[in-house]
């Protein structure tokens, strides 16, 4: 009877004790046990799983900078999308169940972090904030301020994340482990701005109080990147060494070790044999089995610099077909044999499908991507107007032919094919050399004297599945465009392929894929119809292409050529008037007879604008060419300035092409220089400047344009200015700016001057009773920074001017190209109730200077008169 006293005892102990409402210290030590391991531990412990994977998954890129925290991939916050469920309702239990335990805002923190990873980002604020307005734990609220910071920094709420940092700032008593997680989110907030010296400071004071070794040895990593490109080469060795520490993964070690012996040794050696032998004996390391492609990029960037072009190709190409385990590498690998192809031999074919390759290994979210699809659009252009040149001369070429020749003509190609394949298959059974400058087979892993590759059936398939997964589902056409051209239809290019038959009776597997006679002599016109349209296209084509050649590549005797080709076979062309005037251009530029052209012009199209403009030049200042050039140029600069440099790009070739010699013609040609200065290489950007600067006349344009050029010369060439020039040049130069659509004059008597490169304000001017009714400006600025400005750090506020005028502003700008281009988006899309568009219509930004001079007169109307002389 006394055991079972004592078990009734126990049981109603408990029973009483399981009492969420009563707040007596039995029921909050069982609340508090039972909250911690019931529910808070487990759930906590999930989370770190799903944490631990995704850092797991991802796959680091050791050639750029490393992120500071690993991006959260949605498909593995998916893939453990039940065992965050799982967390979520162990968490909620621990608040619904244990609502007087001390691990209640504890589970409400994993909460929010539970909404965090699953990228709920509004659900993980509420969480967040709740935190830190209830716990009374500093540890905790602490914890949730710091990810509060991180969330504000996700969402580009600069203002929201910079109030945060500032709190934090004042607080005591934060531990070491959230020191460490405060120092790594302020380095992620300065790595979203692009401050480096900021995510410097900021992990330097991270590793001072972090614990986990291999986390330490990844931040030892980003600050020698980062010290490295900062040209700081011996702070970034020491650190390459420290990243070693740790028991780092290997692939890190490899390249911590790598770049350490590149800013100690191999920069600065002169003994080049020496830092061949390092690389090769890299690429033997069986260690290195898949780290090849970097161990052959990294040589072929060597050999860049030591100007040996061909090896540097050679090895670049050699990469392309190493194994790797980071897809990206390829990327860079093509892009720089893009970049080499382009510079050294302006060979844009090949710039292009190198490009195209490019891409295939780069994300189409990865910025390296828009910034090489951009480039890609001139290419891609005169890539497809060559290639149909080549096509279709062939074409009309075989057309002429008898039956007879063009058989004989389908059989020797196929002939030269079959001797080439073979040829080809018998080199790659020889056994393999082992050097490093001669293995340039595809599957260099195999062993020297192996079996041919074409009798493996094992490789063979290998290789297919690595070609599909490289390259994708692509017909024979690619495969056969330079050779076979002759025999591809105009209108279609497709996939050439042999009969069935013939593929049957083919015995060797190397010829399979070989066309037959049939299939080439198939893609001869015939018809006076299918002649006809092919010739439309080579019109266009040569056209095109002069455009092209003169306006993008500057290549004016390689446009003079496709020009000229155009006349001579199509004298009836509707495109000779235009073709006339870009061959005058040509010519003048290259010093050739550009006056025949003049003559051609008025003999031939005398009503023509291009005859007109050939004519008088100068004439066009008051005609309707002249104010439809300068509205282009308008729209042209605001595209520029927004950063739309394709949209500006196209609105110039279009309006140098419809109004060619007007006096904004100046102005567009500096401005597209501009646009080529944003999207292209500093050798071409230098290399249109010294054209352009030679052949323009007016001389404030070619002040700017050798503003422009200064900072891209070199020591040298600096020394050899004369000082004069370089005085006149600073005293006459307008800041890029300023060169607005033909600017109204300054009004007489004005006190306000031209400060650009003082830092400006925005101004938003209104009466006290129209201020009352915008009681939410404030706020609807404060998102529409958050949309469009986020890393501006723009500030708000307000203030009485006079009785009559109250204002709010926005600042600062750090000049008035930064204070222009918020105007135009302000005007454009900012909305807020209670605010009439007549007081948004008299917004204004203003210099400092100019503002403190606008405080003491109070005559806001003045100033608008020189702000719209200016700016509108």
């Amino acid at each position: 009877m006394r055991k079972i006293f004592g078990l009734f005892g126990v049981l109603m102990f408990f029973a009483v004790a399981c009492s969420s409402e009563r707040d007596t210290f039995t029921n909050r030590a069982f609340h508090n046990l039972t909250a911690h391991f019931n529910a808070y531990y487990l759930a906590d412990q999930k989370i770190k799983d799903v944490e631990t994977q995704v850092r797991t998954n991802y796959k680091e890129d050791y050639t750029q900078v490393l992120p500071v925290f690993v991006p959260i991939d949605s498909a593995t916050i998916q893939q453990n999308k039940a065992k965050l469920d799982s967390a979520r309702d162990m968490a909620s239990k621990a608040i619904e169940w244990h609502k007087i335990s001390k691990w209640k805002d504890d589970s409400y923190y994993l909460l929010g972090k539970i909404d965090y990873l699953q990228a709920q980002q509004d659900d993980a604020l509420n969480a967040f904030k709740y935190v830190n307005s209830t716990s009374k734990d500093n540890d905790l609220r602490h914890q949730t301020l710091i990810s509060l910071l991180r969330l504000y920094i996700d969402k580009g709420e600069i203002e929201n994340a910079n109030f945060t940092i500032d709190y934090l700032s004042k607080e005591s008593g934060i531990s070491d482990e959230n020191r460490y997680e405060l120092y790594r989110t302020l380095a992620y907030y300065y790595e979203v701005r692009d401050d480096a010296n900021g995510i410097i400071g900021a992990l330097d004071r991270a590793l001072e109080y972090g614990e986990d070794k291999k986390e330490k040895s990844r931040i030892n990593f980003i600050l020698a990147q980062l010290y490295q490109r900062e040209g700081l080469d011996a702070l970034a060795y020491d650190y390459y060494k420290r990243a070693l520490d740790g028991n780092p993964p290997y692939e890190r070690s490899f390249f911590a070790t790598l770049y350490a012996q590149q800013v100690a040794e191999l920069n600065a050696s002169k003994d080049l044999r020496k830092v061949r032998n390092y690389y090769e004996d890299l690429y033997k390391d069986p260690k290195n089995k898949d780290l090849k492609d970097v161990v052959v990029y990294e040589q072929a960037l060597f050999e860049e610099k030591q100007g040996d072009i061909p090896l540097t190709l050679d090895l670049l190409h050699q990469a392309a077909k190493e194994p790797g385990t980071n897809p990206r590498i390829k990327g860079y690998i093509y892009q720089k044999l893009a970049e080499i192809h382009i510079e050294e031999f302006k060979d844009y074919r090949a710039t292009k499908y190198y490009l195209d390759s490019a891409l295939t290994f780069i994300k189409a979210d990865d910025p390296a991507a828009s910034v090489i699809q951009e480039r890609k659009i001139t290419l891609d252009n005169y890539v497809f107007h060559q290639e149909r040149i080549q096509l279709n001369d062939s074409l009309i070429i075989l057309a002429e032919k008898t039956p007879e020749e063009q058989e004989a003509i389908a059989l020797a190609y196929i002939k030269s094919e079959e001797e080439r394949l073979v040829r080809e298959a018998r080199e790659k059974e020889q056994p393999k050399n082992s050097n490093i400058f001669n293995n340039l087979l595809a599957f260099s892993g195999r062993d020297a004297g192996s079996s041919f590759y074409f009798d493996n059936g094992v490789a063979m398939q290998q290789g297919a599945i690595e070609f599909n997964r490289n390259w994708g589902s692509r017909p024979l056409q690619d495969n056969w465009r330079r050779r076979s051209a002759i025999f591809q239809t105009s209108a279609q290019p497709e996939e050439i392929k042999a009969s069935e038959d013939s593929l049957a009776n083919q015995e060797n597997p190397i010829l399979a894929g070989l066309p037959t006679k049939e299939s080439l002599l198939a893609q001869i016109p015939t018809t006076p119809e299918i002649k006809e349209q092919i010739n439309l296209e080579l019109e266009e084509s040569y056209f095109e292409l002069g455009k092209l050649l003169y306006f993008e590549f500057n290549e004016p005797l390689l446009s003079i050529e496709n020009l000229e080709t155009l006349i001579r076979n199509y004298p009836n062309s509707n495109k000779k008037p235009e073709a006339y005037y870009l061959l005058f251009l040509g010519q003048r530029d290259t010093g050739g007879n550009s006056q025949q052209y003049v003559s051609r012009l008025n003999r031939e199209f005398p009503d023509s604008q291009y005859t007109f403009s050939v004519n008088n030049p100068n004439a066009a200042s008051g005609n309707v060419a002249y104010l439809a050039a300068s509205k282009d140029y308008e729209e042209a600069y605001n595209a520029y300035y927004s950063g739309q440099y394709s949209r500006a790009s196209q609105i110039i070739r279009s309006t140098l092409e419809q109004y060619p010699l007007t006096r904004t013609t100046e102005k567009l040609l500096l401005l597209d220089i501009m646009v080529i200065g944003k999207t292209q290489s500093k050798d071409r950007f230098k290399e249109r400047l010294e054209g352009y600067i030679e052949n323009t006349k007016d001389e404030s344009l070619v002040a700017l344009a050798k503003q422009m050029l200064r900072p891209l010369l070199s020591a040298e060439e600096l020394a050899a200015l004369a000082p004069k020039e370089e005085e006149e040049a600073d005293s006459t130069a307008t800041p890029a700016e300023n060169l607005t659509p033909e600017n109204l004059k300054i009004p007489e008597n004005s006190p306000y001057k031209i400060n650009d490169a003082q830092t400006h304000i925005f101004v938003i001017s209104m009466s006290p009773e129209e201020s009352e009714k915008a009681k939410n400006l404030l706020g609807d600025l404060e998102n529409f920074h958050g949309q469009n400005f986020k890393n501006s750090r723009l500030r708000t506020g307000n203030m009485n001017m006079s009785t009559e005028e109250a204002i709010f502003i926005i600042s600062p700008f750090s000049n008035s190209e930064a204070a222009y281009e918020y105007y135009k988006k302000f005007s454009s899309d900012f909305k807020s109730e209670g605010l009439p568009d007549e007081v948004k219509a008299k917004a204004f930004f203003i210099s400092i200077e100019n503002f403190q001079i606008l405080n003491k007169t109070k005559n806001v109307e003045e100033y608008l008169l020189f702000f719209r002389s200016l700016y509108q």
